[in-house]
């Protein structure tokens, strides 16, 4: 697969893309399809002077933007096959009565270019197999023998025109290499955008459970996933967290209770030694204000 030339897409230059995953290399630039569509409008402007300089069609035609190419980068069909007629290579129309006659077998023509509104890409055949080497993917598609014919219907279907390539291709290495050898893919390409997406929403899961991991100040307002997270972090960390929080725990508890408290050990260290959990601090706080309800302490939480 590495031998196959792909384009991926820039911009709107799908049908610079086009054109060059058909011919297998750089081949045109932006500037030699721009070149070819002032030709065409030339051509066409000169055509509408033939009924008049000062006509109204004239004048509307001169006030009307270029139909064969735009400021994104998209180019019209007619560039695209004047493009073409370059290297002796015509385009037809897949289900134009005139083709359709003919009742052409799709795997016996060698590449299709479809197009759906301003999109172009191109359906070629390396060596014994079919490639959709549409730019939009991240790399090109296989398509076998007996799936080729359902993957054009279903492009027309979904409203896309299809053009046969009629005429001699350029030679490629992929050509001459598949021809020798089969190519099998395991993995289908994505679609560029899909690939973007799912990398960035790699970053945002990852960005959300370091902000969940670092969020934790005690207040016990986190969801139950977070808690989760949050106790999965704990256990790894005890040596580190916990030890700190229990501690500056005692030593509140230790000063609300102002040393009257049989309940909690006030000599136990309050930096190292046996630790008290935070849950068993918790039991033994509430104990401890369970059996001194009457009286009113001074705490420092």
């Amino acid at each position: 697969m590495e031998s196959i030339f792909h384009e991926k897409q820039e911009g709107s230059l799908c049908a610079q893309h086009c054109l060059n995953n058909l011919l297998q290399g750089e081949y045109f630039s932006p500037v030699e399809l721009s070149s070819i569509a002032h030709q065409l409008d030339e051509e066409e402007r000169m055509r509408m002077a033939e009924g008049g300089v000062t006509s109204e069609d004239y004048r509307t035609f001169l006030q009307q933007p270029s139909g064969n190419m735009d400021d994104s980068g998209f180019f019209s069909i007619q560039v695209i096959s004047n493009a073409l007629k370059v290297w002796g290579l015509e385009l037809i129309l897949f289900n134009s009565p005139e083709y359709q006659r003919l009742r052409i077998d799709p795997i016996n023509e060698r590449s299709f270019i479809c197009n759906y509104k301003e999109h172009w890409f191109t359906v070629r055949k390396l060596g014994k197999q079919w490639f959709n080497l549409n730019s939009l993917l991240t790399g090109p598609e296989l398509i076998s023998d007996t799936y080729l014919a359902l993957f054009l219907a279903q492009l027309q279907q979904e409203g896309y025109s299809i053009f046969v390539v009629k005429g001699d291709l350029p030679d490629c290495e992929a050509d001459q290499l598949l021809q020798m050898v089969r190519v099998q893919q395991t993995h289908r390409p994505k679609l560029i955008g899909e690939e973007l997406a799912q990398l960035k929403e790699q970053r945002v899961q990852k960005t959300d459970l370091e902000r969940v991991l670092e969020a934790n100040d005690g207040s016990g307002m986190l969801d139950a996933d977070e808690e989760d997270l949050q106790r999965a972090l704990a256990l790894s960390r005890q040596e580190i967290d916990l030890e700190d929080e229990e501690a500056d725990l005692r030593r509140a508890i230790q000063l609300s209770m102002q040393g009257t408290s049989r309940n909690i050990c006030q000599d136990s260290p309050q930096t190292s030694g046996t630790h008290l959990t935070s849950e068993e601090l918790r039991k033994r706080r509430e104990a401890y204000f369970e059996n001194h309800s009457s009286e009113v302490y001074e705490g420092k939480f």
